[in-house]
């Protein structure tokens, strides 16, 4: 036994073991189940306390730091964006999908729009494009890949034309005039 524990409060009282009976024909009585207050919030833990551990659950705070670009609460701070395009030729369904940054450039006022991304995580970024933001065009799928110039976003995310025409090689079938999938954007070159 501890010194000191038999009078103080603070300490646990050390319980004394049952001896058992002398008599085997003497049945002890069935011993009562004594659930102390601790051990009631222990099986009952309160709202928002993880039942396991006991320990409370508390959101986390805000970093202090500054968000990534790119997550989805913290689109609007990207300062640049990237569209990342094909300056040579290829052929889908007989149509040529080369598009390039001087392409752009001889469009008319330079400007043209972006259709024909099939891509959900690339779609919902084009909905968070504004008016006045820069993107960086990346060419790919060349001899050689990197980024070719820097354009600028001229109209935000409307509903892409090109997954309705069924000689277009971005159709997509499921997509409906009452509720289209895909967007695109309009930018311009500078």
């Amino acid at each position: 036994m501890i010194e000191g524990s038999i009078n103080n409060p603070e300490m646990p009282q050390l319980k004394k073991k049952r001896e058992r009976s002398a008599n085997l024909n003497e049945a002890e009585p069935p011993a009562k189940e004594v659930k102390s207050e601790k051990m009631k919030e222990k099986e009952t833990p309160p709202a928002g306390k993880d039942r396991r551990s006991g320990r409370g659950r508390t959101p986390m705070k805000p970093s202090s730091t500054k968000k990534q670009c790119g997550t989805q609460t913290n689109l609007e701070s990207c300062s640049h964006w990237l569209l990342k395009s094909e300056p040579e030729n290829r052929l889908e369904h007989g149509v040529d999908m080369k598009f390039s940054i001087e392409d752009l450039k001889a469009q008319p006022n330079q400007t043209a729009c972006w259709d024909g991304v099939r891509n959900y995580q690339a779609r919902n970024f084009m909905k968070a494009m504004k008016i006045g933001q820069e993107a960086f065009f990346y060419h790919s799928n060349c001899k050689e890949p990197g980024i070719a110039g820097i354009v600028k976003i001229v109209k935000e995310a409307y509903v892409d034309h090109t997954q309705f025409e069924k000689n277009n090689p971005h159709y997509d079938a499921s997509s409906t005039q009452e509720n289209p999938k895909w967007s695109m954007i309009f930018l311009a070159a500078f």
